[in-house]
């Protein structure tokens, strides 16, 4: 098959996903582009002046991103010829921020997701405790410091440590 990113004939496809947008969104693409999406090498994704234009939203979402990241005068000129509906350009450019936020055991935790908590807190000023295994959904994350989220436990919006938590 060839891979519809970079327009590589005969390579084995394996299915990526293109997070940011509808739940489920992947695409088949060959190794070589999976490995290469964060760090785009310029020679491999020269195809890209064609895959832009693809009728599958998936692969113009990829193209757009990659263009990006390449950089280069030849891709930001791509780029900005890339025309894209308004639901699909706010899919491409709805990259997730990295965030420094980490839970418990090392995973990434972002602004909306739930957590258990992992051990029994006492809630300073509320005059409760909140209980392990107490689910938080929808945290915020508290810019200045990734040692510290914010959620709601029995209606009071408290600042969790994120050593307390696991994402679930």
């Amino acid at each position: 098959m060839t891979c519809p990113l970079c327009q590589t004939a005969d390579a084995p496809l394996t299915s990526c996903p293109v997070p940011g947008g509808p739940d489920g969104a992947a695409v088949d693409i060959c190794d070589t582009c999976i490995a290469l999406l964060d760090t785009p090498e310029e020679s491999h994704f020269r195809g890209l002046a064609s895959t832009m234009w693809s009728e599958d939203p998936c692969i113009a979402v990829l193209a757009a991103r990659t263009l990006k990241k390449i950089g280069t005068p030849w891709a930001l000129d791509l780029a900005d010829q890339q025309y894209l509906d308004d639901e699909t350009r706010a899919w491409a450019d709805n990259v997730a921020a990295v965030s420094a936020h980490k839970d418990a055991h090392g995973a990434t935790l972002n602004a909306g997701d739930t957590v258990v908590l992992i051990k029994d807190l006492p809630v300073k000023g509320a005059g409760f405790t909140a209980k392990r295994g107490t689910a938080v959904r929808g945290i915020s994350l508290v810019a200045e410091n990734p040692a510290h989220i914010e959620g709601r436990v029995e209606g009071q919006r408290i600042v969790i440590l994120t050593e307390f938590v696991k994402k679930k």
